[in-house]
């Protein structure tokens, strides 16, 4: 063990003195954190195509009628998903009060809603 000169250090002592031990010796990689659990989000169970200010939105709902998605309803993903349902024609019962709140009855009258296989 050689001793230092000016600081009164060996060897052994001065290379422990750059190194912190909390870090990863990774060169620069961030090392992953841990996996943690989180609950995913359910299903969506309705999708509601309604006029909303001249164009045509399709609308996902889970079962408790919490918006989820929204996207142009002339898209491929709209024909895919409704092949084979029929929907109910009007949204106006009260458990969609809240969720289409910012659209009139007009509209809401006209809405096809589409009970989604899960």
């Amino acid at each position: 063990m050689r001793l230092h000169e000016g600081d009164g250090t060996t060897d052994e002592s001065a290379g422990l003195r750059w190194q912190d031990g909390l870090m990863a010796q990774v060169f620069g990689n961030e090392v992953p954190r841990r996996h943690t659990d989180t609950p995913t989000r359910k299903a969506a169970r309705y999708l509601v195509v309604i006029e909303s200010g001249g164009s045509v939105a399709a609308r996902l709902f889970v079962e408790t009628r919490e918006q989820v998605g929204e996207f142009d309803a002339s898209t491929e993903e709209v024909t895919v998903m409704t092949q084979g349902l029929v929907p109910v024609i009007g949204a106006e019962g009260p458990e969609w009060d809240h969720a289409l709140a910012g659209h009139s009855a007009a509209e809401r009258k006209a809405a096809r809603v589409y009970t989604l296989d899960v």
